[in-house]
């Protein structure tokens, strides 16, 4: 039997590997459930802002309180998911989105919504999301074995925009037709319940508290110490180069290409090319599919030798599809140019949330995470806001161009600042390249830098002194 099961195992696909093991197989089934209710959420929530009269400045006004809630308590959401069961976590958010969207389905189906209702229910799922990201990636090594987590985070960001960027928008969009965008709420709360009930199968693992000096966090009254902590994942975020460097870089790519992608592309659409809703909503198809292949593709192979430098020059060279864009002629233009777009923004995240989950020392991860989410999500309303004054000043094919060309620029800045590919071959991920570096690395860490020379192991080590000096 175990000679079968070896043999299954070699047969299953790289990117597909991480379901042999039943407590992912649940919790995959709770995220499917998970996404499709954003998804369904999404839409409904637009079209309810439409259905009580609101126009655009209302739907902005409930984006804004969502993005809010969000930004507030992104930093301790990772003192939380650090200190508290990672499932307690995930089942409180789940639990709090099931209520929130029932409560707005309700209001909609028997016609009592206000906009006040919907920026207050925006604004609590927002917060509750903000606990869900940093808990969910502390978790997920606690749950598959290291060398999967590459297949797992492929796998995930093949599903995300799957079902969050098209399945649940498009099963929304046939649920509002049908019946109400109180009825598409209705739908995302039993996806939600559905979700919850996946992830309550899932096995509770304890919170991984032991610091590389052996000290436990959870001597320290988790109330008292919050900012303590939070200081302690700015302090790992400031001495340790990689992670200063790609998300320094990260933010600055965001600034300059999320105010083009959201707010631009439909203006192109329209005002350049001649199209309409239906256009835009295939460059956005276009776009979650390049993301689904691109995630895909990435799982299914090893992870790179060089994965800091592969890493950032795929995001870097993957901004260039805006160039064309800037160039396009034709709708079919931009459509591709979004695949390939998406393609190259995807498949980079999941080398960058393997590369979290293996080089950050456990009892930090959550922090990390949190820290992550906070700085990609917190200069996404700036650069949108940003990106329509900056067109009307420049005009809107200079301002694509700069969009495609700038994160080259701040890639090659941050791999040579930051000296990524002396880091990366220092401290391989790779099962194979990380027993050769074991075996024969005698390298000696640059001065003022917090480099392993034996793998991540040395590298938590070099932190627990520097946190000590």
């Amino acid at each position: 039997m175990s000679q079968k099961r070896s043999i299954t195992t070699r047969r299953l696909p790289r990117a597909l590997s991480p379901f042999r093991h039943s407590a992912y197989r649940r919790l995959g089934l709770a995220l499917f459930f998970s996404l499709i209710m954003s998804g369904l959420w999404m839409v409904a929530l637009v079209w309810e802002v439409i259905r009580i009269d609101g126009d655009a400045r209302d739907l902005s006004v409930v984006t804004m309180c969502a993005a809010i809630g969000t930004i507030v308590p992104a930093l301790a959401g990772g003192v939380v998911a650090d200190r508290v069961p990672q499932k307690l976590i995930l089942l409180g958010v789940e639990t709090a989105h099931v209520l929130l969207f029932a409560a707005a389905a309700l209001l909609g189906i028997t016609g009592q919504t206000q906009l006040w209702h919907l920026a207050v229910i925006a604004f609590l799922g927002g917060a509750a999301m903000a606990f869900y990201y940093p808990a969910y990636s502390a978790w997920l090594p606690a749950l598959v074995p290291p060398e999967e987590l590459l297949a797992v985070n492929g796998f995930e960001g093949m599903l995300r925009p799957s079902l969050q960027q098209a399945a649940g928008p498009a099963l929304a969009g046939v649920v509002i037709g049908v019946a109400s965008p109180g009825a598409a709420m209705a739908l995302a709360a039993l996806s939600g319940l559905l979700g919850l009930v996946a992830l309550a199968a899932v096995p509770l693992t304890p919170v991984r508290r032991e610091r590389p000096d052996g000290s436990d966090v959870a001597r320290a009254h988790p109330v008292r110490t919050m900012f303590t902590d939070i200081a302690e994942g700015f302090r790992y975020f400031l001495v340790t180069p990689w992670l200063l460097a790609t998300l320094l870089f990260a933010s600055l790519m965001i600034l300059v290409m999320m105010g083009p992608l959201e707010v631009l592309i439909p203006f192109l659409i329209k005002d350049r090319l001649g199209g309409g809703a239906g256009d835009h909503a295939l460059v956005l198809a276009g776009f979650g599919l390049g993301g689904a292949v691109g995630s895909l593709v990435m799982a299914s192979r090893r992870l790179p030798r060089r994965y800091l430098t592969v890493m950032i020059l795929l995001w870097g060279v993957g901004s260039l599809p805006f160039v064309a864009m800037a160039y396009a002629t034709a709708v079919w233009q931009i459509i591709l140019a979004a695949t390939v777009l998406g393609a190259l923004f995807s498949a980079p995240l999941v080398i960058w949330g393997t590369l979290l989950q293996r080089r950050v020392p456990p009892h930090l991860l959550g922090r990390v995470s949190s820290l992550d989410f906070f700085v990609s999500i917190s200069l996404m309303p700036v650069s949108m806001a940003l990106a329509g004054p900056v067109a009307d000043l420049v005009g809107l094919r200079a301002t694509f161009i700069a969009a495609g060309v700038l994160p080259v620029i701040f890639a090659v800045a941050a791999i040579l600042i930051a000296r990524l590919p002396q880091d990366e071959l220092t401290n391989p991920l790779d099962v194979t390249d990380a027993a050769a570096a074991e075996a024969g690395s005698e390298d000696v860490a640059p001065s003022g830098t917090c480099v392993a020379q034996a793998g991540p192991e040395t590298e938590q080590e070099c932190f627990a002194g520097a946190s000590d000096g």
